[in-house]
């Protein structure tokens, strides 16, 4: 029934009897602490867990022979409460203890080595040493085959916790097939509402949940309430663990207000049942934290983040992967909110807990590599960025098989630095491995699939190949398309990247009908203030400013900005853009002292926001010089030119684009101040990056030829002059 309480209330009144009427080491005693202890240790109050089975074990000591089968339940008791806190090397410690008198006083076929050989195969799973997990599984199956009829509910759960380990290890084919082996079983040997059936069907969900199949996930889940629903009281904690998982599925499939309906109940459940502090509350908390998180409700996340660490710092020890968890949660929460600094200390909590409580191979190590490594991404500072990932990696490599959907991941990350730092043939190597990877381990229509033919279709459009890159946005909006619901926030962003395309392919009608899809479905989606909607508007608003609509610009970037302003913290680099779309305008428009007020207001924010070598600061020093090249303030332009070219220099590596365009502005002023020598030269080293950066043919080639043109024009080489505007017209045709 799950009220702890009130059996709490039941054995204690037992042990008062005991105690009064036993000497203070009859084993009887021993088995009313342990009752106790047990209790405990379901409600996580794990400390008064170990406290009750230590003095049970103390009893049993001396009460009982050393190789006493009691004796080794004893030691699985205080093992499983050092597994549950977290602490698997000591958790080890007690079960192997436990196992070393079991297989003294047992034969080597009892069941009770199998109930052995189970718990240090748990350990070693959650260790990830899966190898390890595998053999202690398959040696307690092997003696539950031999002892016990073939259709014993303990076979059942032999095969459950096989299927555990490949379901860890991403087989998620081989998880199947144990988990489908375990419920026959249990279909035969348990009456159709008993828990464990529905526990059967939970694990089949996970499995389908992990493999993106979101309908089949949600079919075995909602089976696994309805036996639970009949079988348990409506405030039991198990029902809450149902709901839990019915609400992860919806989050995925971007039904927010869905999830949090469903965390709520699982929530309302979770209070009732179990004390204030119980790491299950803690794990609710999160769960709505997440929602929050999705929903761009950053304030309200990390409320819920706050509070969910707030119990485990009490109800766990210091050095729990639990608490790392937390850390990560808040610091993801400061990396979205731009708060990079903030961000990186709490990751690097997470890791120094990591470091005392697990294996260096363990995966959550990878994770917390590869959480830092994003925010040095984000940071724009590239190297470190790749070591963090690259170190993440590594760990996966040694941890998983060569085809998990993990290692699909972490080849995507570092094909996204790539991406950044301008080398896009790298990027797309890395996106390749990564495609690779999902296409053997994934069914085809997994959204991570899609997630890979959109980031090559990135990159291709990077490259100005937009082709390509429509082929393969569209290879991954299929995806989307059949994988994910009609309002899910994924599917927004496919349109909004095939818009992207068209916008600069000069399709403006093209760009704007798929803009507006974005859009159309975000707003259905996303609450109000969503900064996904900003992202909208502002898209919107970018193909207005391209066509030259720029009252229409301004309107939607000004929608665009009074959300990042509501959303987002006042330093955010969101806001700053925000601002240098609003300038973009202004500086089209002529009215260059209101371009400069914005252009300086996206500065004053990327200063603080960003460190001094991150190349957004670079844009917003080129943007300012781009209005005193325009006021015919040239020498104040080339001030604001170096400085962008010195930024770019430092960050980006010597083809990246960004440094051709660094060029290509120089030319500009030293063409306007008639140094036509300074400018060709600037002309020929923008050329020479645009060579090795781009294919022959790409549109940045055509800005360069004009410029060569006009330059060669104004010295009256007039063959030069036209050979250079013919090659950009025959680009542009």
């Amino acid at each position: 029934m799950g009220d702890y309480s009130k059996a709490l209330e039941f054995y204690e009144k037992s042990n008062k009897i005991y105690e009064k009427a036993l000497p203070p080491n009859h084993p009887n005693l021993a088995l009313t602490y342990n009752n106790i202890g047990q209790v405990h240790n379901n409600m996580g109050d794990y400390s008064k867990g170990v406290e009750f089975y230590e003095k049970s074990h103390k009893i049993l000591e001396k009460a009982l022979p050393p190789n006493h089968p009691r004796l080794a339940t004893s030691y699985n008791n205080i093992g499983t409460v050092c597994h549950h806190m977290g602490n698997y090397s000591k958790a080890l410690e007690f079960y192997e203890e436990g196992l070393e008198i079991t297989r003294k006083a047992l034969p080597p076929n009892h069941p009770g080595l199998a109930i052995s050989y189970n718990n240090i195969g748990l350990v070693y799973n959650l260790m990830g040493d899966y190898s390890k997990a595998l053999e202690f599984h398959e040696k307690s199956h092997k003696i539950r085959e031999k002892a016990l009829p073939s259709n014993h509910p303990d076979l059942a759960q032999s095969y459950n916790n096989i299927g555990q380990v490949y379901h860890d290890i991403g087989d998620y084919s081989k998880a199947l097939e144990f988990f489908e082996k375990s419920h026959q079983i249990e279909e035969k040997a348990l009456p159709p509402n008993h828990p464990n059936l529905a526990l059967s069907y939970n694990n089949m969900g996970t499995v389908y949940f992990d493999m993106g199949d979101y309908s089949k996930a949600l079919e075995f889940y909602e089976k696994s309430l309805k036996i639970r629903e009949k079988a348990l009281s409506s405030n039991h904690p198990d029902l809450a663990t149902f709901y839990n998982n019915i609400g992860q599925v919806h989050n995925n499939m971007g039904d927010y207000s869905k999830a949090l309906e469903f965390y709520e109940k699982s929530h309302k459940i979770i209070e009732k049942a179990l004390p204030p502090n119980h790491p299950d509350l803690a794990i609710s908390y999160t769960n709505i934290g997440g929602v929050y998180y999705h929903m761009g409700n950053y304030s309200k996340a990390l409320e819920f983040y706050e509070k969910s660490y707030q119990i485990r710092e009490k109800a766990l020890p210091p050095n729990h992967p639990n608490l790392a968890q937390s850390y990560n949660n808040i610091g993801r929460v400061h990396d979205n909110m731009g708060e990079y600094a903030k961000a990186v200390e709490f990751y690097e909590k997470a890791h120094t807990i990591y470091e005392k409580a697990l294996p260096s191979n363990h995966l959550d190590f990878a994770t917390s590599y590869n959480n830092i490594g994003l925010t040095y991404n984000n940071m724009g500072d590239y190297s470190k960025a790749l070591e963090f990932y690259e170190k993440s990696h590594k760990i996966k490599e040694k941890a998983l098989p060569p085809n998990h959907p993990d290692l699909g991941t972490s080849y995507n990350n570092i094909g996204v630095v790539y991406n950044d730092m301008g080398a896009y043939s790298k990027a797309l190597e890395f996106y390749e491995k990564s495609y690779q990877i999902r296409e053997k381990a994934l069914p085809q229509n997994h959204p991570a699939v899609a997630t890979s033919y959109n980031n090559i279709g990135a990159v291709y459009k990077n490259m100005g190949d937009y082709s390509k890159a429509l082929e393969f946005y569209d290879k991954s909006h299929k995806i989307y398309e059949k994988a994910l619901p009609s309002n899910h926030p994924d599917l927004a962003t496919s349109y909004n990247n095939i818009g992207q395309v068209y916008n600069n392919m000069g399709d403006y009608s093209k760009a704007l009908e798929f803009y507006e899809k974005s859009y159309q479905i975000r707003e259905k989606a996303l609450p109000p203030n969503h900064p996904s909607l900003a992202s909208s508007y502002n898209s919107i608003g970018q193909v207005y400013n391209t066509m030259g609509d720029y009252s229409k610009a301004l309107e939607f970037y000004e929608k665009s900005h009074k959300i990042y302003e509501k959303a987002l913290p006042l330093n955010h680099p969101d806001l700053a853009t925000s601002y240098t779309c609003i300038g973009q305008v202004y500086n089209n428009m002529g009215d260059y002292s209101k371009a400069l007020e914005f252009y300086e207001k996206d500065l004053e924010i990327t200063k603080k926001a960003l460190p001094p070598n991150h190349p957004d600061l670079a844009i917003s020093y080129n943007n300012i010089g781009l209005v005193y090249n325009n006021m015919g303030d040239y020498l104040k332009a080339l001030e604001f030119y170096e400085k962008s070219h010195k930024i770019r220099e430092k960050a980006l590596p010597p083809n990246h684009p960004h440094l051709a365009g660094s060029h290509l502005n120089f030319a500009a002023c030293y063409e306007r101040m008639g140094d036509y020598a300074a400018a060709l030269k600037a002309l020929q080293s923008a050329f020479q990056i645009q060579q090795q950066a781009f294919q022959e043919g790409n549109p940045a080639f055509a800005s360069t030829y004009s410029w060569l043109g006009r330059v060669y024009r104004s010295m009256k080489d007039y063959p030069k002059a036209l050979e250079n505007f013919e090659k950009c017209l025959a680009i542009w045709r």
